[in-house]
């Protein structure tokens, strides 16, 4: 029962390279400033090694303002936002799957606009929703990503459910969660879900505004397409160093808990490094700005 009411917490939270999408579904152009996809944007700027940078459901690109300031000198960076998520039209995110073809712009963003034009593969940070954006990218396009960070997501979010979780098991909630969720005339956290987005007021204060911005039926599309994915058959592909930052507060969940529910979570990810950051809820970059700069910092530079 414990776990389950976790889950229940948590559905609002987390929020196939098959051959290239398109070119309808590509992004449009490269170079600097704010970049045209069908399904999401990318502000480029800075200079020096690539950094790919994925916000989570219902966020946009904001959420990664304190760390672009930081890195723009001496990085090139591409904030990633999902068109829907900050306030602009959704576009064909208005109808159907949306993960799956928004991975795979992604992904061919990447291609022609970094690897193709001659400079290394990227490293890619990807926030819930945006961190197993993240690792689909990894395991199915490896050639794309030079290393990895994911901040708190799981490769199957039906493991908040239990062990022997299933995607078959898990999809009533899904479908059930993705109707009433699509019914809303925003995506707003409710109180309780806010509790688990951040442990300060002020952060909790700045997830409300960005979910009210976002729109609802593209919240509810993906967090339906995030419960019914699981990519754990698919961790062992990721060949890229690969650093997993989660949060623990232990006045939410036990220790214990939270490092066997990671630990276990990417046993078959074979290039994985787990890295703690206490005194921390979902938003790991509001609860603990300096030791997640830290972390980046770290991780760009292995």
């Amino acid at each position: 029962m414990k776990r389950l009411s976790i889950a229940a917490l948590f559905i609002l939270l987390i929020a196939t390279i098959a051959p290239r999408a398109d070119a309808a579904e590509g992004a449009a152009g490269c170079g600097t400033g704010l970049l045209e996809g069908k399904r999401i944007t990318v502000e480029a700027e800075g200079d020096g090694p690539d950094v790919v940078l994925i916000p989570g459901l219902s966020s946009p690109r904001a959420v990664w303002a304190p760390t672009a300031e930081r890195l723009k000198a001496t990085h090139r960076l591409h904030l990633v936002e999902v068109r829907g998520f900050g306030g602009d039209a959704p576009g064909p995110n208005a109808e159907g799957p949306i993960l799956e073809p928004m991975m795979r712009e992604i992904a061919d963003y990447i291609d022609d606009c970094i690897v193709d034009q001659g400079r290394p593969a990227p490293a890619i940070i990807g926030h819930s929703l945006g961190g197993l954006t993240a690792m689909m990218i990894a395991a199915r396009a490896p050639k794309e990503v030079g290393r990895l960070m994911v901040v708190d997501s799981l490769p199957f979010f039906g493991m908040l459910f239990g062990s022997t979780a299933t995607v078959a098991g898990v999809e009533p909630q899904a479908a059930a969660m993705q109707k009433m969720l699509a019914a809303r005339d925003s995506a707003e956290a409710d109180d309780r879900t806010l509790q688990m987005m951040s442990a300060t007021d002020a952060g909790r204060a700045q997830v409300k505004a960005w979910t009210r911005a976002a729109n609802a039926k593209v919240a509810a599309q993906l967090m339906y397409d995030d419960m019914t994915t699981d990519l754990r058959p698919e961790l062992g592909a990721i060949a890229s160093p690969f650093t997993m930052l989660y949060p623990l507060d232990a006045s939410v969940m036990p220790e214990a808990m939270v490092d066997g529910l990671y630990k276990g979570a990417f046993t078959a990810a074979r290039t994985v490094k787990l890295k703690r950051i206490d005194g921390s809820r979902h938003f790991i970059m509001l609860d603990q700005p300096e030791a997640f700069a830290a972390a980046v910092d770290e991780f760009l530079a292995n």
